[in-house]
C-alpha cells in the first residue's frame, strides 16, 4: 500500500524538507541569522564538501562529523561546484532512468554497448568542461547596493526597478546587486517548475551537479513507490541576504527565502495521496548560489532549512 511508505514524502518538493549541498569553505558554518530567518539554519544533512569548516566560522553546535562517504580523498576537484557531484550526477540519472524503466543510461548489453556507454561518458566529460569554460568566461561582474526585494505575492521576476528589502547579514564581503536578488527569485521560480516537470536537463542548467544529483534521487525514489510529486502556485514573499563571499576564483551568495506554494504527492491513478491540492503551505530555507568571480550565471549549490523558533 502506497499510503504508509510515502508518508515520509510530506515535504516533497525540490530538496523534500532537508538541507543538503555545498557552500564552499563555509559548508559546515552556519550562515548568520536574518530577518527571514532570525532562528538560523539547520545544518547540512548532506554533502560531498569534506567537513573541514573555514577559519573564524564556528561550526553547528552538536553537530556531528558527518559527511558523505564517498567525499574523502576527492582533493582539489571535489571544491569546484561545476564538476564537484559529476558522478554523483551520473549516478542518479542513472537510477532514474532505471526506475523509469529506460534501463541505467539506456541499457548496458554487451561489449558494444559498454564501448557506446564510454563513447557517451567520453562525450558528456566533454560538455561538462566545455560548460566550466562558458562559466569561467569573461563576463561583465555587476556590482551595486541594493537589498534583495520583498515582493508579496510574486510570482513572476521581479521588477527591474531597485525594491525596498531587508538590510544584508554580517559576513557579505561580495556586493550583490538588485539583478543578482532578481536572479535568485527567478531561479527559486524555475526550480519548481522543472522539478513539477521531471525536468532534469533544465534543472542541470540552474544547479550544480551534487545539486542535480540530488534531485535526481529524490525523484527516483518517488518513481520507485509509483508516486510523482507536484508543485504549483508557486509565490515569493520575502527574503535577504545572509551572507556572500569570494574564494578561489568563486562568488558565493546565501540568501534566506520565504515563499508559499502547492506541494502534493499522488500515486500512478493522479490520487493525493499526502498534501493538499488547495492549501498551500509556507516554506523557509536558505538557498546558496555560486558562480564564477569574473562573471556567469548563478547556479544554485545549497539548500538549507530555517530554524524554527
Amino acid at each position: 500500500m502506497l499510503g504508509g511508505p510515502l508518508a515520509q514524502h510530506a515535504d516533497a518538493r525540490p530538496g523534500q524538507g532537508s538541507s543538503m549541498g555545498s557552500r564552499g569553505s563555509r559548508t559546515w558554518s552556519a550562515p548568520p541569522s536574518t530577518n527571514t530567518t532570525p532562528y538560523g539554519a539547520a545544518p547540512m544533512d548532506r554533502s560531498i564538501t569534506p567537513r573541514t569548516p573555514a577559519p573564524g566560522y564556528n561550526g553547528y553546535p552538536g553537530q556531528s562529523n558527518y559527511g558523505a562517504p564517498f567525499n574523502r580523498g576527492m582533493g582539489t576537484a571535489s571544491r569546484h561546484p561545476f564538476l564537484t557531484g559529476f558522478a554523483g550526477g551520473m549516478l542518479g540519472a542513472g537510477l532514474f532512468g532505471l526506475l523509469s524503466g529506460h534501463g541505467f543510461m539506456g541499457g548496458v548489453h554487451g561489449l558494444f554497448s559498454f564501448i557506446g556507454l564510454m563513447i557517451q561518458i567520453g562525450l558528456i566529460v566533454m560538455i561538462v568542461m566545455w560548460l566550466v569554460r562558458r562559466f569561467s568566461g569573461n563576463g561583465s561582474s555587476r556590482r551595486g547596493n541594493s537589498g534583495f526585494p520583498l515582493n508579496q505575492g510574486a510570482s513572476g521576476p521581479a521588477p527591474s526597478a531597485t525594491p525596498a528589502g531587508f538590510p544584508a547579514g554580517g559576513g557579505s564581503s561580495l556586493t550583490i546587486t538588485s539583478a543578482d536578488y532578481q536572479a535568485f527569485q527567478q531561479t527559486l521560480l524555475d526550480i519548481q517548475t522543472a522539478w513539477n516537470q521531471q525536468n532534469i536537463p533544465a534543472l542541470q542548467q540552474m544547479a550544480t551537479p551534487e545539486m542535480v544529483s540530488y534531485f535526481n534521487q529524490q525523484l527516483a525514489t518517488l518513481a520507485s513507490q509509483g508516486a510523482r510529486n507536484v508543485v504549483s502556485d508557486v509565490h515569493f514573499i520575502q527574503g535577504d541576504l545572509a551572507e556572500s563571499w569570494q574564494e578561489a576564483g568563486m562568488d558565493y551568495a546565501t540568501v534566506a527565502m520565504r515563499y508559499s506554494l502547492i506541494d502534493l504527492t499522488t500515486n500512478a491513478t493522479g490520487q493525493v495521496i499526502e498534501g493538499s491540492s488547495t492549501e498551500p503551505v509556507t516554506v523557509t530555507e536558505l538557498w546558496t548560489f555560486t558562480r564564477p568571480s569574473r562573471g556567469g550565471r548563478w547556479l544554485l549549490s545549497a539548500i538549507q532549512q530555517g530554524r524554527g523558533a
